[in-house]
């Protein structure tokens, strides 16, 4: 089926994230927030009163109190009062809903911003709360554990080994050398199991961080940035929630997302994929049919920093700062969220260089 062009032409014109860090208990959600929104308004030239609807994502489970994230708005400021809205999951999904309120012409501008603190508390054990809540949550399998039934699942399917993830964990670190934001830039030993075929240096770094990105549509896109990334399509889709029916090693929801945003249509140079384990890194190829013509997470991706409810959002952004620099022509950006690839989304970015 041929993915429907949408009518309006939207763009991420400004990106920006802070430096994430493994603690940051000098900070409350506000202080962490706040340089990271005055950045991506000073790279457009834009004010508060300028910005006609503001989305955030991020996850009251991690703050450990309810509507923790009506705190936060304290940092995009009181006045004058703004069209707000709030999605307790990655910030990529905000950055979904701002786009269709764009496509709608409902706004003509949108602020999209996310954060995580993980460092407060367990976020293995946390993230056992996405779980189903009958079967699977009440033995508390633990992200990492999950992943690396997933990873064994690879091993055992021919599909990848041990020195195969390590030379994906090198790969991504040694990328992030370049990255002034990462938390785990260069490559380095991959240490012991964490969970068996997993060792530590095939799962995320645990740390705090936030992101923020500013769309506009059309003219008013190109007058408030040189080289607009421009969303030619965006999808999103889950697999069933019971990991026992699902094939672990494939990711049918990833391929359709990219299949109805158009990510087949032509080839593209660059791919940021929201991958946090080097096993999920393995899967997502295969489901995106990604060769090495392809330059994949050359910020180094999750593996370098994995700022719960925000890492996804940096996929995007981190895609569409490489077009701004006019390093990328087309790229995709994928974010995932719940266990083993669960939830993904999938957004093909282009520069003023494709005609649509």
């Amino acid at each position: 089926m041929t993915p429907r062009r949408p009518d309006r032409e939207v763009a991420i014109v400004a990106f920006a994230q802070s430096d994430h860090r493994r603690h940051t208990d000098d900070l409350s959600e506000v202080e962490m927030v706040m340089p990271v929104l005055h950045e991506v308004q000073r790279r457009t030239g834009l004010k508060a009163a300028d910005i006609d609807f503001t989305c955030s994502g991020s996850s009251d489970y991690l703050a450990g109190r309810a509507f923790s994230f009506t705190m936060a708005l304290d940092g995009v400021g009181a006045w004058p009062p703004i069209s707000e809205s709030h999605v307790e999951t990655d910030g990529a999904w905000a950055l979904y809903e701002a786009w269709v309120k764009l496509l709608t012409g409902e706004a003509d501008t949108a602020l999209v911003y996310a954060y995580g603190k993980s460092s407060p508390g367990s976020v293995r054990d946390v993230l056992t709360r996405q779980l189903d809540p009958y079967y699977l949550a009440p033995l508390w399998p633990d992200s990492v554990a999950l992943a690396a039934l997933q990873a064994q699942a690879l091993v055992d399917a021919g599909d990848t080994d041990e020195p195969a993830l390590a030379a994906i964990a090198a790969r991504s670190r040694e990328d992030a050398r370049a990255n002034p934001h990462a938390q785990l830039p260069g490559a380095r030993p991959q240490g012991g199991y964490a969970v068996q075929p997993l060792r530590t240096g095939d799962c995320p770094p645990i740390g705090d961080g936030a992101a923020a990105v500013i769309l506009a549509v059309g003219d008013r896109a190109r007058e408030l940035c040189e080289r607009p990334a421009w969303i030619r399509g965006m999808d999103h889709r889950i697999e069933a929630h019971s990991l026992g029916v699902r094939d672990l090693t494939d990711s049918p929801s990833t391929r359709l997302a990219a299949e109805r945003a158009g990510a087949f249509e032509r080839p593209f140079d660059t791919a940021e994929l929201h991958a946090p384990f080097t096993s999920q890194e393995v899967v997502l190829r295969k489901a995106l049919g990604l060769d090495d013509s392809v330059r994949v997470n050359p910020s180094g991706g999750a593996l370098a920093a994995n700022p719960v409810m925000a890492a996804g959002l940096i996929r995007l952004g981190e895609a569409a700062a490489r077009i701004h620099r006019g390093e990328s022509d087309r790229a995709l950006a994928h974010a995932t969220s719940g266990p083993c690839l669960q939830q993904n989304l999938v957004a093909v970015l282009e520069g003023e260089t494709h005609a649509r």
